[in-house]
């Protein structure tokens, strides 16, 4: 069971009625792919964060960009929510029908319209998922390196600003997306952004929207960068005394600029809950999970220095995996390590953080974070994308106890307090959604706040691009 949205994060929740007859308009306009099924609705209406709400009140499965354009358009003029759908594997709330209104489902706008190989670019329908689009470029010699973990749609990853194990070196979807298809509050269809690897024309409306998370409009088509797949690509394992010892360990790379493609510290709570979950043999001390990518020359040298760099911090027992079979084999365990967490404590929910600090701070930060979940007595697990200063706790709770979802939520503000005292962020990559409405504040001030709201009613006077999310109004 989930937990009930806390009043206090979201002052002005309301749910907005949804007239019978916008249902019956969306039914006669979309005849087959108009559901107001429970089942359907509430598949529609949850995602992977601890919060409930009440289920969307009808769900549109668009085909298309014009779909998409009529749905907005009809609940538009009855003042009714629309809320984006891709796979639903969002954290923080993003999905939650917290007004009420329409979701409007883009998992069927799966094609990949153009590969310009040429150009290092592609163009796809937002629910293309990143396990697809590599598949459909493979022969191309390319990849699409932003990873989340979870096999997500293009568009909800450009509507959260998502990144993942490889942000380190190819960047995050901010740093990928090149131009943008958006359907606007309004209806009207727009494109921001050109294949060019750069402009300087107008207002950078492609930015805006990379990150809006649903407030600002819909994406219906993505354009972004590929890269050529490596000549060689290593995978190593290493386990150390302490986190401490790793997290030192990871600065070092960074900080000699080593160009790791890929740096994943799990602590040893994690690795215990993936041996379980995954049948696997990993040594259950805290451990860094690393790849390289280059020539085969370039990849021996890193793996070397990256060795020699762990060896003086106590790093020991590096196990190397060369075959895909076995590089798959160890980034399926941590890319499993939410599901190992929660199979660890049947009926729990995870509380999900998501801070990023500065290279140098990442030790401070890391350290008395684990020193105050240690202490709180709450099960946990730890995992981070350490080579770019990102990382995540997951408490895990019963949600039938209120107290240790206070107390967990209390961790959660004492790190992000931390986080942002080192010149950190509240999210790293999850986006702001429900759950880190109060934070998006303490990070930015009440005036950048207020320049937001100010851009939302501007684009969305009637505010029913996914309401309530972000900020409230």
């Amino acid at each position: 069971m989930n937990a009930p949205l806390p009043e206090h994060l979201l002052p002005e929740i309301r749910q907005r009625e949804t007239p019978s007859a916008l249902i019956d308009a969306l039914k006669a306009r979309f005849p087959d792919r108009c559901s107001t099924a429970l089942v359907v609705r509430e598949h529609h209406g949850r995602d992977e964060s601890s919060f409930a709400a009440p289920p969307p009140d009808a769900v549109v499965f668009a085909e298309s960009t014009a779909d998409v354009a009529d749905a907005v358009i009809l609940a538009g003029k009855y003042h009714v929510p629309i809320i984006p759908f891709g796979v639903g594997t969002s954290l923080e709330g993003h999905l939650l029908a917290v007004q009420g209104g329409i979701s409007v489902d883009v998992s069927r706008m799966n094609k990949v319209l153009s590969i310009n190989a040429e150009d290092l670019t592609v163009t796809v329908q937002p629910g293309v998922t990143r396990k697809q689009l590599n598949e459909a470029v493979k022969s191309t010699g390319l990849f699409f390196p932003i990873d989340p973990g979870a096999d997500a749609t293009l568009g909800g990853m450009s509507a959260t600003r998502a990144s993942g194990t490889n942000a380190v070196r190819y960047g995050t979807m901010r740093e990928n997306v090149l131009a943008l298809e958006v359907v606007t509050a309004s209806g009207q269809i727009i494109r921001t952004g050109t294949r060019a690897k750069k402009s300087s024309a107008g207002y950078d409306l492609t930015r805006l929207m990379v990150g809006s998370e649903g407030t600002l409009g819909v994406i219906t088509e993505v354009t972004v960068k590929l890269y050529p797949l490596p000549e060689a690509i290593s995978a190593a394992i290493c386990s150390f005394p302490s986190i401490e010892a790793a997290v030192r360990t990871t600065i070092e790379v960074i900080q000699l600029g080593v160009p790791i493609a890929r740096v994943e510290l799990i602590d040893a709570n994690t690795v215990r809950m993936v041996n379980t979950h995954s049948k696997l043999g990993l040594r259950e001390e805290p451990m860094l999970l690393m790849e390289f990518h280059g020539s085969p020359n370039s990849v021996k040298e890193q793996a070397e220095l990256v060795q020699e760099l762990a060896s003086g911090h106590g790093g020991n027992a590096f196990e190397w995996a060369s075959t895909p079979e076995e590089r798959t084999r160890l980034w399926t365990a941590r890319h499993n390590a939410y599901f190992a967490a929660i199979q660890s404590k049947p009926g729990c929910r995870s509380i999900s953080t998501d801070t990023c600090v500065p290279i140098s701070r990442l030790a401070d930060c890391l350290l008395e974070s684990v020193a105050e979940a240690d202490a709180s007595g709450i099960p946990y697990f730890l995992v981070g994308h350490v080579g770019d200063g990102n990382f995540h706790f997951g408490y895990l709770i019963d949600p039938e106890k209120p107290q240790e979802r206070e107390a967990a939520e209390a961790l959660n503000h004492q790190l992000v307090n931390r986080a942002l005292s080192l010149g950190g962020t509240c999210s790293g990559e999850h986006g702001i959604g429900l759950h880190k409405i109060d934070f998006l504040v303490l990070e930015t001030g009440d005036g950048a706040v207020d320049m937001m709201r100010t851009i939302k009613r501007a684009l969305d006077p009637k505010n029913i691009m996914n309401p309530g999310k972000i900020f409230t109004l």
